[in-house]
C-alpha cells in the first residue's frame, strides 16, 4: 500500500491499473497541429535521406516597424506580396513534389472554395514539367487525413467550375484518395500513400 502526501491511499492493484492504462499506445494526433505533423514527416524523411520536402515560405511586404528596445524589433504592419502557391515542395526520388496541404471541420465534404484558382493552376504547371502534385486534406472531426493526386482533384474542381458540386463529398475522397493514417514515425507518411497509388495504377 503507498500513501500520498493528501492522505489518499492507493493500492498496488490501483498502481498497476493505471500504468496499464498508460502503457496502451495510440498514434492519434496527441493535440499536434496538421502542419506539425507534416513538419515532423518532412524531418523524418530529411534524416533518413528519403526526401528533401519543405514548407514554402510565403513573401511579405513589410510596411511597419516598432523597435520597444534595441534588441527587439516588432512588425506593426505587413501584407502579403503575391499569391502563395501550394505549401510544400521539393524532391523525391527524382521527382519534383508539391502538394497544398488543407483541413475542414466538415464531417462529409471537402469545400473547393478552401483552393485558390492560381494554386490550380501552379500545380497544373508543375504537371506539365513532369513533377507530381497532390493534395493532403485532414478531416479534423474524424481525425482521417487523404492524399488526392492531382488528376481526381481536377475531375471535382471542373466540376465545380462547370455549375456543379462546390465540394467533394468524403465518399468520392475515400473512392480517389488514400487514407494516410497517424502514426508514430513517420507522423503521416505521405510518401508511402503516394507510393501505393502509383502501384495501383501499373
Amino acid at each position: 500500500m503507498v500513501n500520498y502526501p493528501n492522505g489518499k491511499k492507493h493500492t498496488t492493484k490501483d498502481l498497476v491499473t493505471k500504468q496499464e492504462k498508460h502503457s496502451k499506445i495510440e498514434y492519434g494526433k496527441r493535440g499536434m497541429s496538421f502542419e506539425d505533423a507534416i513538419d515532423k514527416t518532412n524531418q523524418y524523411y530529411i534524416t533518413r535521406q528519403i526526401a528533401v520536402i519543405h514548407k514554402k515560405p510565403t513573401p511579405v511586404q513589410i510596411v511597419k516597424v516598432d523597435y520597444p528596445m534595441r534588441s527587439k524589433a516588432v512588425i506593426k504592419e505587413a501584407y502579403f506580396k503575391t499569391p502563395s502557391t501550394t505549401d510544400y515542395n521539393g524532391i523525391y526520388s527524382g521527382k519534383h513534389i508539391d502538394f497544398e496541404a488543407k483541413e475542414t471541420h466538415n464531417k462529409t465534404s471537402f469545400p473547393l472554395q478552401n483552393i485558390h484558382h492560381h494554386q490550380i493552376e501552379h500545380m497544373q504547371q508543375v504537371d506539365q514539367q513532369g513533377g507530381i502534385c497532390f493534395l493532403l486534406i485532414q478531416f479534423t472531426h474524424w481525425e482521417e487525413v487523404y492524399l488526392l493526386l492531382l488528376e481526381h482533384l481536377m475531375f471535382y474542381w471542373n466540376r465545380y467550375m462547370s455549375g456543379g458540386r462546390k465540394s467533394i463529398a468524403l465518399t468520392e475522397i475515400k473512392k480517389d484518395g488514400i487514407l494516410i493514417p497517424y502514426q508514430y514515425q513517420p507522423r503521416l507518411d505521405y510518401l508511402a500513400a503516394l507510393n501505393m497509388k502509383d502501384e495501383s495504377e501499373d
